[in-house]
């Protein structure tokens, strides 16, 4: 099936974004983040990073609903969260999480060892289990108050991958916030445009942008909004970059409006 161009779906900005964020309590997004770093972690930059998530997962969720609905289905399943990857790659997040999901598994290959000899799923996971995997169950509460919000249900299966995709990915943006800040910036970055040879090419990342978020001042035992906008460009690229950035700035201002911690970052 031929992929959409993922700016053909992308929804607006929303202005409200401080109530929204709410799915992932900044007592969550701290947690994890203690998991992979022993910095302190900012209050902008913990409601940052819940941003970015729910972002991602709102994403995943919409491509999902379009997949079910074309099967006149309302509540959603695992196989719409592949339909829903498959035709926007940038949905692709989390990627640690598919050695564990039941959902994902045809997709990671099989392994055979020297006798070829079929090496089972357990062994490759190695004895230790990763924390963002055994922690993924803090996350359901939030993933299934997300769905509410976008008027969506889903079979406990989805509820499971969604919970082990938000945990997976909101690590992956911690480990990149840390480095960051010991990097004092981003030292190394890529631009990836997807598109068809007879489609116009896609706008680069802004430079100002780019920019604001290559060095970094502060000190370097603090995790500040910034740094998460700055992992969010590591981790994500394309529209649903510049849309996790966007939103992300809304509710972090919003914030700083209502509590006065203007100096906080």
């Amino acid at each position: 099936m031929t992929a959409q161009p993922a700016r053909q779906e992308r929804r607006a900005p929303e202005t409200a974004s401080v109530i929204h964020v709410s799915s992932f309590k900044p007592s969550l997004v701290k947690a994890v983040f203690r998991d992979v770093t022993p910095m302190h972690v900012s209050r902008s930059a913990a409601w940052a990073a819940a941003s970015v998530t729910r972002t991602v997962l709102t994403e995943i969720i919409e491509g999902a609903r379009r997949a079910a609905a074309e099967e006149s289905r309302n509540r959603l399943m695992p196989g719409d969260l592949i339909s829903a990857t498959d035709r926007n790659v940038e949905l692709e997040v989390g990627g640690e999480w598919y050695l564990h999901s039941p959902t994902f598994r045809c997709r990671t290959g099989d392994l055979y060892d020297a006798e070829g000899v079929l090496v089972p799923l357990r062994q490759r996971r190695g004895t230790r289990t990763p924390s963002a995997v055994a922690g993924a169950h803090r996350f359901e509460a939030g993933v299934r108050k997300l769905l509410r919000s976008q008027g969506a249900a889903a079979v406990p299966a989805m509820v499971r991958d969604l919970d082990g995709i938000a945990s997976v990915f909101l690590t992956d943006l911690a480990r990149g916030a840390a480095v960051v800040v010991r990097e004092g910036g981003v030292k190394r970055f890529g631009t990836v445009i997807l598109g068809t040879p007879d489609e116009a090419a896609a706008l680069p990342f802004p430079k100002d942008v780019l920019g604001a978020l290559s060095t970094r001042t502060g000190d370097r035992r603090t995790v500040g909004r910034d740094d998460v906008l700055a992992a969010t460009t590591m981790v994500l690229f394309g529209d649903l970059r510049q849309l996790a950035l966007t939103e992300a700035k809304v509710s972090t201002r919003n914030i700083s409006a209502s509590t006065g911690n203007e100096g906080e970052v």
